[in-house]
């Protein structure tokens, strides 16, 4: 059985190279990808940094820390409280201390003679700035960074490279890493909790990767953020507990890799892996889910175009059993040949994919693959696995076949489905859509998680490509209809070829129905979220104008507060970034984002999506909640923590619809948790001059010096409304490019071996008189119909796909439209008509320099 199985793979290669090449590159990614997911697991031990040098850190403790029945449940506070004074002066009793304040400094160059430089805007300076605690976007010229007394910089431990130690106001010792073009003699402008002030370079320290770091002097750092965020204690860990614990909980003491919690971000590092690892894992399973369907669909095929040499060996003999024995022992050896070759492939490329996921952003900079081979061996027998699965439901046809029947059989395709099929694509087809529709009707925002629309679309592609047989036809039938009634006889000869050849129109078109699926799915749904956000964001922003500090993250500065209050004709809505927590269903604690507002000024800037209560009924005793929370009633008392740790009994004002997510929950200034205003709505008064306000803002905010920008309502919610990051853009794609590699060589490979086994066909068209470019166009012209025909049906499934994402909106409340990504769905039409085209036109060329008498006398 073996020998005659690799005599069948050698004598029908052309057959099975292309299932050879999609198998092995299927393999491949799996286990590239496979690498990669392995090395998400666990991030590497880097060790305390920030403290590294310090013997004994005490810090507030920075979880909220809930007993249940389940045991303790945790999650991280928006704010962090200082370390009591009184106990900083019981723990100095103990040794020497040094204290940590860390405070936002923004920094904007001037240069060594006062000239703007606008450090902040060099593209070099990005990776330094980017990693400052608390930043995020910067704006032009606009550093952000963090402050720390010089004292402190020993704990890390900092070393100068240039220059001396502050001693005085107004100096200062940077980081620097390899691209700042900050220097020891530059003057900086720096704007600081505290004010607005220039700051002198007399020291460069390197830049050690976790923080960009400003030092100042102890007691001008102490002017500036008087509370003390940590204190690193040289003395015994036992007695420093001992005293901690005698002043009461909330403390931490922080030993060895315990240290690491006083880091900034601590577990950035962790969530960095956790989008990489849904990322990779989606890709994977992408890739697999179009590796069977290609497989599959290959060796149907493949197992239709031998119906006449099973039916001689039928009629020489051969049992059902040996026929199906070797369909499946022939897909065993391509399936180990083909796996084999993609663990190679896999091993070699999982190291590109990484440096890949680095580059795009995607993964954090020291993302590696690391030793794990397990991914190699999953990946070799998941390619083994497929070929023999995807050629056993193939088998049972060939097995079928009887003696005689074959040879009768024209070359017309009469019985395209079997049974087994139907009831398979009737249950694939009904399991897609009932769970659409249950997501519909109990949970419409289940339908909008990442999760759902990436792979519940899977189910409805599989089914229809499971119908392609039945569905090509009359297809064919109908987008031909029109092409036929030209002049010449190419549109009638593509009609009728593809109409006759069910089997190999299906087969051709099956991939193209999961390229167009996928994409216009993928895309089209991201898109349409992003819009929906944006949509909500607009709606819901009525202010004339909106306030914002200079570089995200930040707050603005109290006595700037106060100027834009008291700015005439100007009704100016205060708010701060904060997070409320709540303990569900007794065992789970779920955070939830907030806004502490000014009641009496929210309704004249803002309009969220109420559906119960109102929202002027909010007080420093309410709460503001959407319908995702269990306790909607308003009226009704809910235990939450606020962003400091607090624990409060807030009765329920009003509530909000759930939209995409992005309706909140609303507080009040007293419940912010400690957190700084840092956004300012603004409506005009009816009797007041917009342009006037407009202009007394943007005076106010030139004066503070810290590039506070003013903005419309319309530009505030253009910059606020959360579209396609990059990110998301780049793991989109590397999803869809698996997916389309895939399916453009399963394409090529169904269209070379069919056009192959035409050339009897293409050699009676010469004989009739045709000519060479004739019969190449015909070839052409006929794959890209074929390949309409795919793009139709694949653009069906998408349609459906989009419509649900659509109607969960629309359930949700939030009224946006279907964004199509029509240009990118284009284009991989176009390519897929491209490749097709060239798949099925080179082999005829080849096939048709030899002589057509010769042709035609071919037996297969």
């Amino acid at each position: 059985m073996l020998m005659l199985a690799l005599h069948g793979v050698w004598t029908r290669w052309v057959t099975f190279v292309g299932s050879f090449v999609a198998l092995a590159l299927g393999v491949g990614l799996i286990a590239a990808t496979g690498l990669a997911l392995a090395a998400t697991f666990s991030a590497p031990d880097k060790g305390p940094q920030r403290f590294a040098a310090a013997p004994v850190v005490v810090r507030a403790d920075d979880q909220l820390r809930v007993r249940t029945a389940n045991g303790v449940r945790t999650r991280p506070l928006a704010r962090t409280a200082p370390v009591p004074p009184a106990l900083v002066t019981e723990l100095a009793a103990l040794g020497r201390t040094v204290e940590d304040r860390a405070f936002p400094v923004d920094l904007a160059a001037t240069g060594r003679d006062g000239d703007p430089r606008a450090q902040g805007s060099d593209p070099r300076t990005q990776g330094s700035a980017s990693r400052a605690q608390g930043s995020g976007p910067r704006t032009q010229g606009v550093e952000p960074r963090t402050g720390h007394p010089w004292s402190v910089a020993a704990a890390a431990p900092y070393r100068l490279t240039s220059g001396r130690s502050p001693a005085a106001p107004g100096e200062a010792v940077v980081t620097a890493g390899p691209g700042s073009h900050l220097r020891t003699g530059d003057r900086v402008r720096a704007t600081t909790p505290a004010g607005a002030t220039t700051l002198t370079v007399v020291g460069t320290v390197a830049d050690r990767g976790f923080e960009s770091a400003v030092f100042l002097g102890d007691e001008e750092a102490a002017r500036i953020s008087p509370a003390v965020d940590a204190l690193v204690v040289h003395a015994d860990a036992t007695a420093v507990r001992d005293v901690v614990a005698r002043a009461g909980g909330g403390m931490d003491v922080l030993t060895g890799d315990g240290r690491r919690r006083a880091d900034p971000g601590p577990d950035r590092d962790a969530e960095a892996l956790v989008s990489v690892n849904a990322l990779l894992g989606t890709a994977a399973g992408i890739t697999l889910f179009v590796s069977v369907s290609v497989v599959a669909s290959t060796f149907s095929f493949a197992v239709a175009q031998r119906r006449r040499e099973f039916g001689v060996r039928r009629t020489a003999g051969a049992t059902p059993g040996q026929i199906r024995w070797t369909v499946v022992a022939e897909a065993a050896v391509v399936g180990v040949l083909a796996s084999a070759t993609g663990w190679w492939l896999g091993a070699a490329g999982a190291p590109l994919l990484a440096a890949r996921l680095v580059d795009a952003g995607l993964a954090p900079a020291w993302f590696a693959i690391g030793e794990q081979t397990w991914p190699l061996h999953i990946a070799f027998w998941t390619g083994v696995g497929v070929a023999t699965a995807g050629a056993l439901a193939a088998s049972f046809r060939a097995g079928r076949t009887a003696p005689t029947e074959v040879l009768r059989e024209a070359a017309v395709d009469s019985r395209t489905m079997p049974v087994s099929r139907w009831i398979l694509a009737a249950l694939v087809l009904l399991t897609g859509a009932g769970l659409l529709v249950t997501a519909l009707v109990l949970d419409p925002g289940d339908a909008l998680g990442r999760k759902a629309y990436i792979t519940r679309p899977l189910l409805l592609i599989v089914g229809v490509a499971l119908l392609a047989p039945v569905l090509v036809g009359p297809l064919v039938r109908a987008l031909t209809r029109l092409p036929a009634r030209l002049p010449g006889a190419t549109g009638v000869l593509a009609r009728e070829n593809a109409s006759a050849g069910v089997r190999r129109t299906a087969a051709v078109a099956a991939p193209v129905v999961i390229t167009v699926a996928l994409t216009a799915s993928l895309l089209g749904t991201v898109a349409t979220l992003a819009e929906a956000k944006a949509t909500e964001v607009r709606t819901a922003t009525t202010a004339d104008l909106v306030v914002v500090p200079g570089a995200e993250g930040r707050t603005l500065p109290p006595s700037f507060v106060e100027r834009v209050r008291a700015v005439e004709g100007a009704v100016a809505g205060v708010s701060r970034a904060t997070a409320v927590t709540v303990l569900e269903e007794g065992t789970a604690l779920v955070n939830s984002e907030a806004r502490a507002v000014d009641p009496a000024r929210l309704t004249a800037v803002a309009a969220p999506p109420v559906v119960a209560g109102r929202l002027t009924d909010l007080d420093d005793d309410s709460i503001v909640v959407n319908e995702e929370w269990l306790t909607t009633t308003v009226g009704e008392r809910v235990t939450v923590w606020l962003g400091d740790g607090r624990e409060v009994s807030l009765r329920i004002a009003a509530v909000l619809a759930t939209g995409t997510g992005g309706n909140g929950v609303y507080v009040t200034a007293r419940n912010a948790g400690g957190a700084g205003a840092d956004r300012i709505d603004v409506a005009v008064a009816e009797a007041a001059d917009p342009g006037a306000v407009a202009a007394a803002l943007r005076t106010a905010a030139e004066a503070e010096g810290t590039g506070i920008r003013v903005l419309t309502g319309a530009e505030w919610a253009a910059a606020a409304a959360p579209g396609m990051s990059d990110s998301t853009r780049a793991g989109l794609w590397l999803i869809l490019s698996m997916a389309l590699l895939c399916t453009g060589i399963a394409l090529a490979n169904t269209l070379v071996t069919a056009t192959t086994d035409r050339v009897r066909d293409l050699a009676v068209l010469r004989l009739t008189g045709a000519s060479v470019p004739q019969v190449l166009r015909l070839v052409a012209v006929e794959a890209v119909a074929v390949v309409t025909v795919g793009a139709v049906i694949g653009a069906g499934v998408a349609a459906v796909n989009l419509a649900g994402v659509w109607g969960a909106l629309a359930l949700l409340g939030v009224r946006s439209g279907v964004v199509v990504p029509w240009g990118t769905t284009g284009a991989v039409i176009a390519a897929a008509a491209v490749v097709a085209a060239v798949s099925a036109v080179v082999p005829a060329a080849f096939a048709l320099r030899t002589r057509p008498v010769e042709l035609a006398g071919m037996r297969e």
